[in-house]
């Protein structure tokens, strides 16, 4: 069992995949050796034994898993159709999400075609079956707005439901996302979820229009969903409290504001409002001794099989109907293979000792699902399990009596497990909930048996989720209260993988049953993952870090006891951004506090994201050249930038080359192009230029006025706009690296060929953020750039062509 999860551990750590027939043969020695050792263990000593038990292990793991990984990679979309228009014919597949403006759905496609006169004479294009599409109100993008221009529109884009047959012409890309250290993988995700293309569809004057061709039987499960989910709004007059009954009842996740996000993960008590282990468990536990009781009842049954085995094969079959109408998610599909895994040993009458039984669960997660390894949700709920089980393993057996003895134990269960899992937590997330011992005493009990029975009791009740909305209003009141207090979390750097491991392993020992002297031993094994620093630059250097946020700029430059953010971003929709999704983790998890930010010009794909990161980081002055009324200003005065401004920080210097000040009178809105902040870095011996948005005008009177501008590292103008990066400005700054921040097949063509074409000329190495990921330059290595994209690579990572 070790061995397999050890097997498929290493097969994820692969840049690449091999062969399939590799595969393939590695498991055939795997099944093959284990039968072998089956055979002849009485004959092996036992260390011999559990030796090539793990190596027949390994090959078995690894070889299914990668095996598994070539047949569906075989799937993915051909580099040829991606960015063409084309018909896809089949079925909406999941319950759709409406957003501000868009409405996203999983597409199960039947059929493909090019749309007529786009690829006459070619053959029909291969579509994998199983993609993602964003349906966008017309006039709802958010590209090239300001701050202050007219919100899209807030009304769901398109009237599409579960089961739904259409034709649709859209335009597919390859699953592509923003790779950052410690941050996010949406490859990963979209890999688990079986979508291998995400895309859009086309709706606009001049594109053909969709068709509805019929409402089919088939997903009656999302239809259910989405019937159920749009009956709580309708009855639940607060968005907010209908969110959290949605995603308890559903399993939508989405319907749960951000605003309250933010409160439950500052309070540790997200893993309530989402359908996860905790509450398919707990569902399992609850129907379990349903059946039980019910069973006891006839004499018949009773005696053609026993109540306690009936019991728990009810249990767990009830368990996976609610996981299924739940969505059946990753976390759902982990806690029913792991309940049925632990079902199957008591119904055959094996005892085993907790670590196999332990083991067992986690080997048949894993073999199921591999990249659950890759999930902090499989750590989480894996090792707590192994926590609780290892801290009152010698009285497991003991069940308590009265009601006093249980919440004593229920208290001292939580207490464990907050001691345990906060070194995992903060290599996982950066940030503990310093409250959540005392959110969780009280929400734990108040929504498994308040506000969850009577958000479910709603489906055949309605008037139950009044009832429901207002325990979930005083549920937040509290929760709020909490999340407001001045020392509610704790965030810190993300620590090494070992001071985790020392740190979850000291929680264990303190809380042990053992002699204190013994559990003080623990002690030391926490300290690593609470003191943990992250590395700086040394006096007198300074690092780099340009952030993969797609189309937009966001920089982080890091000096001896200092940082500066230049630029936050983009902003995606009217409920995430940059600043939110990458920023505020990125420097969590950097253990960074900023100093300055650097907002170089008012459009959104630059300060996109100032709003949230200025909200974590209160200690920051903003320098920008956005106007007075900007909306920005009222969440932090800004000073104005202009050429001239200098500081030095830890022997690193830091100063604005550019506007003017007459180039605000000269180049006003709605030009903020020109006025964009142009910030040089140097130490004396090596420079980075971070440039913005300006343009060939403003390159030239930059040039004219600025002696001795070359540096090592140009962030490279407008993202690669054909209308900036003259050969003026390269042949005055002569970088060694030219990096571009511009989105993966970004709408505008940045950056554009001729500008690819220049910089190539001069032998200038040009970098995309798109094909890099987050990139990072130090000055003690300014002819060397780190991609996130080619060092942290994974088999399942886009490989742009």
């Amino acid at each position: 069992m070790a061995g397999s999860v050890l097997g498929a551990a290493l097969q994820l750590q692969q840049g690449a995949l091999w062969h399939g027939a590799v595969y393939a043969g590695l498991l055939g020695v795997g099944v093959a050796g284990w039968f072998a050792l089956r055979g002849q263990s009485r004959w092996l000593p036992a260390g011999l034994q559990l030796s090539v038990a793990l190596w027949v292990g390994a090959m078995a793991g690894g070889g299914l898993a990668g095996w598994r990984a070539v047949a569906y990679a075989a799937g993915a979309l051909p580099a040829a159709v991606e960015g063409r228009d084309l018909w896809v014919e089949g079925r909406v597949a999941g319950m759709p999400q409406h957003g501000a403006g868009v409405t996203r759905f999983t597409f199960e496609v039947a059929s493909a075609r090019w749309v007529a006169g786009s690829m006459d004479g070619e053959e029909a294009p291969r579509v994998p079956a199983r993609i993602s599409l964003a349906w966008y109100a017309q006039g709802g993008g958010l590209w090239g707005r300001s701050e202050t221009d007219a919100a899209p529109p807030a009304a769901p884009a398109a009237s599409v439901r579960a089961g739904e047959r259409w034709r649709l012409a859209v335009r597919l890309r390859a699953p592509h996302g923003s790779l950052n250290p410690h941050g996010f993988d949406r490859e990963l995700w979209m890999w688990e979820r079986g979508e291998q293309a995400s895309g859009q569809v086309r709706n606009g004057a001049r594109d053909p229009h969709p068709e509805r061709l019929a409402s089919t039987w088939r997903h009656p499960v999302e239809r259910l969903r989405e019937t159920v989910r749009d009956a709580i709004f309708e009855q639940v007059d607060e968005p907010r409290q209908a969110g959290v009954i949605a995603a308890l009842v559903t399993g939508d996740q989405n319907a749960i504001e951000r605003s309250d996000w933010d409160v439950f993960r500052a309070t540790g008590v997200a893993h309530l409002v989402s359908i996860s282990g905790l509450h398919i468990t707990m569902f399992a536990w609850l129907a379990t001794l349903g059946v039980g009781v019910l069973w006891r009842r006839s004499t018949r049954l009773m005696l053609r099989w026993p109540a306690p085995h009936a019991a728990l094969v009810g249990g767990v079959l009830l368990a996976t109907l609610y996981a299924v109408f739940s969505g059946w998610g990753v976390p759902s599909q982990r806690t029913v293979l792991m309940l049925a895994a632990i079902g199957v040993l008591r119904l055959t009458g094996r005892r085993w000792p907790w670590p196999f039984v332990w083991l067992l669960a986690c080997a048949v997660v894993v073999a199921a699902d591999p990249w659950a390894l890759m999930q902090a949700g499989f750590w989480l709920s894996f090792v707590a399990v192994g926590v609780l089980f290892a801290a009152d393993g010698a009285a497991a057996g003991d069940a308590p009596s009265g009601i006093g003895a249980r919440l004593l134990r229920m208290l001292r269960e939580q207490w464990v497990v907050t001691l345990a899992l906060t070194p995992l937590t903060l290599l996982l997330f950066q940030q503990v909930s310093v409250v959540g011992l005392l959110a969780n005493a009280i929400a734990i009990p108040w929504v498994t048996l308040v506000v969850t029975p009577l958000a479910m009791l709603g489906v055949v009740v309605p008037s139950l989720w009044h009832l429901a909305a207002g325990s979930v209003q005083a549920l937040l009141a509290v929760l709020e209260w909490l999340a407001g207090l001045p020392f509610a979390t704790l965030s810190m750097a993300a620590p090494p993988l070992w001071t985790a491991i020392a740190g979850v392993a000291g929680g264990v020992l303190l809380a042990m049953r053992l002699p204190w002297s013994m559990r003080m031993l623990g002690l030391p094994l926490l300290l690593p993952a609470l003191v943990w620093q992250a590395p700086r630059p040394a006096p007198g250097e300074f690092e780099l870090l340009a952030a993969d946020i797609g189309q937009g700029n966001a920089v982080l430059v890091r000096t001896a006891s200092h940082s500066l953010l230049y630029d936050t971003g983009p902003r995606y929709s009217l409920e995430s951004d940059a600043g939110q999704r990458v920023l505020v983790p990125l420097l969590r998890a950097l253990g960074e506090r900023l100093d300055a930010m650097v907002v170089s010009h008012r459009d959104s794909d630059h300060s996109g994201g100032a709003a949230a990161v200025l909200a974590a980081q209160p200690q920051t002055t903003l320098l920008s050249s956005i106007e007075p009324g900007h909306p920005l200003q009222a969440v932090r005065a800004a000073q104005r930038c202009e050429a001239g401004q200098r500081w030095t920080w830890d022997g690193v210097e830091f100063e604005v080359l550019h506007p003017r000040a007459d180039d605000y009178t000269v180049f006003a809105p709605p030009k903020p192009n020109a006025i964009s902040c142009v910030l040089r870095i140097g130490n004396g011996r090596v420079a980075a230029l971070l440039a913005g948005d300006i343009e060939r005008l403003q390159e030239a009177a930059l040039v004219a006025r600025t002696p001795g501008l070359r540096a090592d590292l140009l962030l490279v103008p407008h993202h690669g706009s054909k209308t900036s990066s003259s050969g003026l400005l390269l042949d005055a700054v002569q970088p060694r690296i030219a990096l571009v921040q511009a989105g993966w097949r970004n709408r505008f063509g940045h950056p554009a060929a001729e500008v690819v074409a220049r910089y190539r000329a001069r032998d200038i190495s040009l970098v995309e953020s798109a094909r890099c990921g987050a990139a990072t330059w130090a000055s003690t290595a300014p002819e060397q750039l780190r991609c996130e994209r080619v060092q942290g690579r994974r088999y399942w990572h886009h490989l742009p062509p």
